[in-house]
């Protein structure tokens, strides 16, 4: 049994030697390069741009450009005569034409610095290859602004629509305070304590019309209660300081001053056990209800100091009143007329319940 078996076991030792020969193999065949640094594909292809232009590889730029003028007065499409000394591309309007591009594609190497260096470079080392590709292409497939450039516009588009945003968030709130019979009563009260309601009502030549005394006062409403409120949250006085531009300035600002105060809590009430102060249980019931500053600023002062009475900056204290909250919602649900119609619904004709209806 031992004779059949030899050539198998030959056959597969070959097979084991060109898996091992495979990989160095195919390593070769992706390394391997062309011999010459004129290649289609990159920069003036095959032909060489200082010989394109007719100028030597120490030319300076006024005679390449030189060069350049002569030649593209000479191959335009547009004025090319064909001349008894033309040879190569410059005999039909077509060549004409291939002649002036490749004279275009010429000067736009050699003009630039560092595209001439690089250009330098890939005839002095042609066995480079890769490199030259990924050189060639980098530089054509660079963006022509400056990144630098295109973000700092788009903050300040952003920064310039939040402002307005704000700012119109901020006037309707203003407009809707004025019609709330509370503060219009107290904003007019105030108006004709300075005097301002006469004023809007001129008589004699200066005398307005109706709808012009109504805007005058509606203004001067508007005016009183944005200087005797304190609008807070999303809908507070937009500030400069908030946009998006400001905020990444003022960034390393924000982050040193961040790092100053937690070092200073960590010192105080972790090291020193010192207790915490009206600012600091505040802080801790924000976190605690997972609130925004914005959000938690905008509750009332009544809120707050029933916060601090029920010490809820203390976790078990929290989790009472979480409790509770949660224990007073659900018997707000259950006596909402709209709850309990969803609920009937949900348990009579709610989604997955299969029905069938005769005709």
């Amino acid at each position: 049994m031992a004779a059949p078996l030899a050539p198998r076991r030959r056959a597969g030792a070959a097979g084991r030697r060109w898996l091992v020969l495979l990989p160095p193999l195919l390593l070769a065949l992706l390394l391997a390069r062309p011999a010459g640094a004129l290649v289609e594909g990159l920069y003036c292809g095959t032909r060489d741009c200082y010989e394109v232009l007719g100028v030597s590889r120490t030319a300076g730029k006024a005679e390449i450009a030189r060069a350049y003028r002569q030649l593209a007065r000479r191959y335009h499409p547009d004025r090319y005569r064909p001349e008894p000394g033309d040879e190569g591309p410059g005999l039909t309007p077509q060549s004409a034409e291939e002649a002036f591009l490749l004279v275009a594609t010429a000067y736009e190497t050699l003009k630039d610095e560092e595209t001439r260096k690089d250009y330098d470079y890939m005839l002095d080392h042609p066995e480079e290859y890769y490199s030259h590709y990924y050189h060639y292409y980098s530089r054509r497939l660079a963006p022509k602004v400056d990144v630098r450039v295109v973000i700092l516009v788009s903050v300040c588009a952003i920064s310039v629509f939040q402002f307005f945003s704000w700012w119109n968030s901020y006037d309707k709130a203003i407009s809707y305070l004025a019609t709330v019979p509370k503060y219009r009563i107290q904003a007019m009260e105030i108006a004709k304590q300075q005097g301002l309601l006469g004023k809007a009502k001129e008589k004699g030549r200066n005398k307005k019309s109706k709808e012009e005394i109504r805007d005058k006062e509606e203004s001067i409403i508007k005016n009183i209660i944005k200087s005797k409120i304190d609008i807070k949250g999303g809908y507070q006085k937009p500030q400069i300081c908030d946009l998006l531009l400001f905020q990444i300035l003022l960034a390393p600002f924000h982050l040193c001053s961040y790092i100053v105060w937690y070092c200073r809590w960590i010192y105080n009430f972790n090291i020193k056990g010192k207790e915490y102060g009206e600012e600091e249980r505040l802080y801790i019931i924000r976190k605690s209800m997972k609130m925004s500053k914005s959000q938690f600023d905008s509750l009332e002062d009544h809120q707050k100091e029933t916060f601090l009475k029920r010490e809820l900056w203390i976790k078990e204290n929290y989790e009472v009143y979480k409790q509770e909250q949660e224990e007073e919602l659900k018997k707000k649900l259950a006596n909402d007329p709209r709850w309990k119609r969803y609920r009937r619904w949900m348990k009579n004709e709610g989604p997955g319940r299969l029905t069938f209806v005769d005709d």
